[in-house]
C-alpha cells in the first residue's frame, strides 16, 4: 500500500505536491476511493505509485446562497451531503451525479463532489441539462508544479479567462488537485412523473423515445430497459411487467406535468400499452437507472458504458449480442447512452465492443469495471486520433511536466 498523505488544507496540498515533484514520486490523488476501479490502475512504468494523496478531509460547504443558485465547497464533500442540503431548500445539482460505488463493491453514498467533477459524471437528465461540465463555474486548485490557481468565478455569467472549469471536468484528477469549487444549482421540480410503454423491441424503443424527445412537452428521462433488465427493477410495475418498458419522465409543476404526460401518452399510444409512475416509484426507477444498479452483481462480469448515436444503439447492441449471446444492457439518454454487461475476458471484449460501434455512425466506450490486470492492458477508454492525443498530451504537460498526479490513469495518449 502507498503512503498517504492527508492535508487539511490548500497549503498542505501545495506543499505534498512540491514535494513530490522535486523527488520525481508520482502521487494517487482520491477522495473516500469509490471509483478507484475506474479508468487504468494508477501506475508509472508498470509500478504502483509510492505516495498517495488523500483528499477527502477537505470537505464541507463554503459559501451557500440560494436565491443566487451559486455553491461553493471543498470537492471532499459527499455528494449525497451536497444533496441534503440543496433539497432543504427545494434545489438540486441538475446533473443528476450518479452513485457508481457499488458498482464496484463499495457502499452507496460514499462518492466526492471532487469525483464527480474529475469523471464527468451526470445521470438520466443530461440530455436536457448537460453533465457536471455546465455546471461548474469555478474551482481553486493546484497544479503538478505545486502552484496554486483559480479559474472561473463564484457567479453565473463570467466571460473573463480560459474556460479551465471544463478542461478539469473529465481530467480523472491528472490536471490538478481541486482544493475548493463552484457549481451552479437549480430549483428543483414540484412534481415528477414517468410515462411507461410496454412490450417495445430495441429499435421500435428507440423510435418512440425520439418522438417523446423531439416533442414540446419537455421531457428529462428517456429509457429503454430490456425485459431482462426491467426484471430486476424495485418498482412492481416494472419488475412485474414481464417484458421491455420503455420510460418517459416529465418534471414541472402540477398542472404541467399532468398535461404534459396526458400529451405524451396520447402521442405514444400506438406504441403500445401505457401506464404512469407518479412520486415515490417514479423516483426510485430514475434512480435505478442513474446508479446503473442492474449490474452491480455480479461483480465480476465486464462492464462498459457505450456514448452512441440514439438511433444506432440497438444495430450496436444487435451486433454485440450476435456475437456475444450472454450480453445484457440498457439504454439511458433517450438511446445515446447504453449500458452494457459481458463475461469476463481477458481483453474485457475490446475489440468487439469498439468494432460495433466503429461500424454504426461511430462513438466511443469506456471500460467501467474489469480485472485490474485487465484494465491495465487494454484501452479503458476510446482511444484518440492522433492529433488530438499529441494536443491532450501538451495540455498535460502544461499542467503536470512531470506526470507527478495520477500516473496512468487515462488511457495511453489521452
Amino acid at each position: 500500500m502507498p503512503e498517504t498523505f492527508i492535508p487539511s488544507g490548500i497549503t498542505d496540498v501545495a506543499d505534498a505536491i512540491r514535494w513530490a515533484a522535486a523527488e520525481g514520486k508520482p502521487l494517487i490523488l482520491h477522495g473516500h476511493r469509490s471509483k478507484a476501479g475506474l479508468g487504468r490502475p494508477a501506475h508509472l512504468d508498470n509500478r504502483q505509485a509510492d505516495y498517495a494523496l488523500d483528499l477527502s478531509r477537505l470537505n464541507g460547504v463554503l459559501e451557500y446562497e440560494p436565491a443566487e443558485l451559486v455553491l461553493t465547497l471543498r470537492p471532499g464533500t459527499l455528494v449525497a451531503d451536497v444533496e441534503k442540503l440543496l433539497a432543504a431548500s427545494n434545489q438540486m445539482l441538475a446533473f443528476e451525479p450518479p452513485d457508481y460505488g457499488p458498482l464496484w463493491g463499495h457502499a452507496a453514498g460514499r462518492g466526492t463532489i471532487g469525483g464527480a467533477i474529475g469523471c464527468n459524471l451526470a445521470g438520466p437528465r443530461r440530455f436536457k441539462a448537460g453533465a457536471i461540465r455546465d455546471h461548474l463555474l469555478g474551482f481553486t486548485a493546484v497544479s503538478g508544479r505545486g502552484d496554486i490557481f483559480k479559474a472561473g468565478a463564484k457567479v453565473v455569467k463570467n466571460v473573463t479567462g480560459y474556460d479551465l472549469p471544463k478542461l478539469v471536468c473529465g481530467a480523472y484528477g491528472t490536471l490538478a488537485a481541486l482544493t475548493e469549487v463552484t457549481v451552479k444549482v437549480l430549483p428543483a421540480p414540484e412534481k415528477t412523473r414517468t410515462v411507461l410503454i410496454f412490450g417495445l423491441e430495441d429499435a421500435k424503443a428507440a423510435q418512440a423515445m425520439a418522438a417523446a424527445a423531439c416533442s414540446p412537452h419537455e421531457v428529462a428521462g428517456l429509457a429503454h430497459l430490456p425485459e431482462a433488465i426491467a426484471a430486476l427493477s424495485g418498482v412492481a410495475y416494472v419488475a412485474k411487467a414481464g417484458m421491455a418498458v420503455t420510460a418517459i419522465r416529465v418534471e414541472g409543476t402540477d398542472i404541467s406535468v399532468k398535461a404534459r404526460c396526458a400529451a405524451l401518452r396520447d402521442l405514444l399510444k400506438s406504441f403500445g400499452p401505457l401506464e404512469e409512475l407518479h412520486s415515490m416509484n417514479s423516483a426510485w426507477l430514475w434512480r435505478e437507472i442513474r446508479d446503473a444498479t442492474a449490474f452491480i452483481l455480479p461483480q465480476e462480469r465486464v462492464l462498459w458504458r457505450l456514448s452512441v448515436a440514439p438511433m444506432s444503439g440497438p444495430a450496436v447492441t444487435a451486433a454485440i449480442r450476435a456475437a456475444q449471446p450472454d450480453a445484457t444492457f440498457f439504454y439511458d439518454w433517450a438511446g445515446g447512452l447504453v449500458w452494457l454487461s459481458l463475461p469476463p475476458a481477458p481483453d474485457a471484449h475490446a475489440g468487439l465492443v469498439r468494432g460495433a460501434i466503429a461500424a454504426y455512425d461511430g462513438g466511443h466506450a469506456t471500460l467501467i469495471r474489469a480485472d485490474q490486470a485487465v484494465r491495465a492492458s487494454v484501452d479503458v477508454f476510446q482511444p484518440q486520433p492522433a492529433a488530438l492525443a499529441t494536443l491532450s498530451r501538451r495540455v498535460k504537460e502544461s499542467f503536470d511536466p512531470m506526470n507527478i498526479l495520477n500516473p496512468g490513469r487515462m488511457a495511453a495518449g489521452a
